[in-house]
């Protein structure tokens, strides 16, 4: 049994060494900065790369170039670092770039408050580019959920050549807790598909309209093409509105319809429930103590978490919720995820519970909405 005491960067920073990635860069900020220096730690000495960027904006074009040249690659950041992502992800994103971003949410807006934490940039990851479409955003509960699921993140980033989010928060960053690494279960580790050299390379071609290309790594022996703006499957910019149209449905369509094989989440269901609360990331903690309260009471609860965000799990969701009369959802922010609940959920009565002050929502708060 290895039994660690980490904080959940720590974790996350152990996940993505076991996903098998070797580059790293990023700029210190607070509350992600024990990323950047685990990984300072654990890169070198497995013939790794490690570097502080001059800004956030260096740091994840350091990565798309890693990326590129078919390196696993991870940064690591907060809300203010987020916003100077912005262009890059939309070029991981049109250019199907693989990238995992860690980012360990902090009160905002702006500068906001650097030790206390927030969930306010949920809707942010998922709309924060030029082009609306989908990325995937995993949310850890706890130190074991950074490791697994970032182990994940790299396995969805290689598989859909895309840019994916692990949506931590500066509690689970930076809480200590004992985790036996050796008992979680961790998915195969998947590599991104090299294409065939016996064939003429495209570097957009995809084998079907929900697919991501094949890879080869810029400085290859082939030639390969890659442009941020908007391209043909031979790499060349491309105006004509019938293969632009194409491209676009593909990059959505890759993600979205394939969520159900990457739908992570927990339950604790009571078929004599009427009352079903969903939360998520550190929330959730305090969801399962409010849930085992009300219990106790004797009010039965049923609780959801969901652990993938984005693109929306809405079969699990809708599913979940049909045998319930009430949904109560509990956010560190002012409503963000509610509105898809909302969406989805459209004859039900639903409550909401929310606060971004700095403080962790309680779970005599959650106690009192249900």
């Amino acid at each position: 049994m290895a039994l660690s005491f980490i904080e959940g960067n720590e974790a996350a920073a152990l996940g993505a060494m076991a996903a098998g990635c070797r580059f790293f860069a990023g700029y210190p900020i607070t509350p992600a900065t024990t990323i950047y220096n685990a990984m300072l730690r654990y890169l070198p000495p497995e013939g790794g790369v490690c570097l502080q960027g001059e800004d956030e904006i260096a740091s994840i074009g350091y990565c798309l170039g890693a990326s590129m040249a078919g390196n696993k690659v991870l940064t690591a950041t907060s809300g203010p670092g987020i916003s100077l992502y912005s262009e890059q992800i939309s070029f991981a994103i049109g250019s199907e770039i693989p990238l995992v971003i860690v980012n360990v949410q902090r009160l905002g807006p702006s500068t906001g408050s650097a030790t206390k934490g927030a969930d306010g940039d949920i809707q942010f990851m998922r709309w924060g580019s030029s082009s609306g479409l989908p990325v995937i955003v995993l949310a850890p509960v706890d130190a074991a959920d950074c490791y697994r699921l970032t182990v994940h993140a790299f396995n969805l980033a290689e598989q859909f050549r895309c840019p994916v989010f692990l949506a931590s928060n500066k509690e689970i960053a930076m809480t200590r807790e004992s985790v036996d690494l050796d008992a979680i279960d961790l998915p195969d580790i998947v590599t991104r598909r090299p294409a065939d050299r016996q064939t003429p390379f495209l570097p957009f071609a995809s084998a079907g309209d929900d697919t991501a290309p094949d890879f080869l790594p810029i400085g290859d022996q082939t030639l390969v093409r890659q442009t941020s703006s908007t391209h043909g499957a031979n790499g060349y910019i491309t105006v004509d509105p019938d293969e632009i149209n194409a491209f676009q449905h593909r990059l959505e369509k890759k993600l979205t319809a394939h969520v159900d094989r990457f739908t992570f989440f927990d339950q604790d269901l009571d078929p004599r429930a009427d009352t079903l609360v969903v939360a998520y990331g550190v929330t959730a903690r305090a969801a399962r103590v409010a849930v085992a309260a009300s219990r106790a009471a004797g009010k039965p609860v049923s609780l959801l978490v969901p652990k993938t965000l984005w693109p929306v799990p809405e079969r699990l969701i809708v599913d979940t919720a049909a045998a319930y009369e009430r949904v109560v959802v509990v956010e560190m922010n002012t409503g963000q995820y509610v509105r898809e609940i909302r969406r989805l959920l459209p004859g039900k009565s639903i409550d909401f519970f929310g606060q971004m002050n700095g403080n962790l929502i309680k779970p005599e708060q959650i106690g009192e909405v249900i």
